[in-house]
């Protein structure tokens, strides 16, 4: 008898990991083409990739029309040349206003994006404001934005108007069973 139970948990042991393999995602898996969560516009163009595209979040719940959103925006170079963003155009906003600390003239309308590196726009680095809104934008709504650069080309993302960093307070809760018993 105990010649039996050994064989047996054995040979449970040996068959078990065969059929708990069977349990895997496989290589076509659902989560294998899924990417993470970010909050934000996302795009590559050959070497150049941007990333968590908003614009930061209106101090006052939302942006009015006629006013102005200041843009954030990772843009990061993995090729072995220099790129330069030479133009931000789009749809929602008159114009756009670039101011870059390291640039030489007043008033640049790009900067240099360095190979091997990230430019961070609106933390440390260039500043991006889209000037004239064409609408009021409130948060999780979005902007179309086109990014043109020198040598990469252009490509067009969604820009959507951030949320705020802190949880802001509620009002009180809406009771939906009011006046039932």
């Amino acid at each position: 008898m105990n010649r039996v139970v050994r064989a047996a948990t054995i040979g449970a042991l040996v068959l078990s990991p065969v059929a708990l393999s069977a349990c895997s995602a496989g290589q076509i898996a659902q989560t294998a083409t899924q990417d993470r969560d970010i909050r934000g516009g996302q795009a590559d163009l050959g070497d150049i990739h941007l990333r968590t595209a908003t614009t930061a979040y209106p101090q006052t719940g939302s942006y009015t029309e006629g006013g102005d959103a200041r843009l954030l925006v990772a843009i990061a170079n993995s090729g072995d040349a220099d790129d330069e963003l030479t133009e931000i155009s789009g749809e929602g906003f008159e114009s756009v206003e670039i101011v870059d600390p390291t640039a030489t003239e007043e008033a640049p309308t790009g900067f240099v994006v360095p190979a091997g590196q990230n430019v961070y726009v609106g933390e440390g680095g260039p500043t991006v404001t889209l000037v004239g809104l064409t609408e009021e934008l409130t948060p999780a709504q979005s902007l179309e934005v086109t990014f043109t650069f020198r040598d990469a080309g252009e490509v067009t993302l969604p820009v959507l108007v951030g949320t705020p960093a802190l949880d802001l307070p509620r009002g009180e809760g809406f009771d939906f069973h009011e006046g039932e018993e």
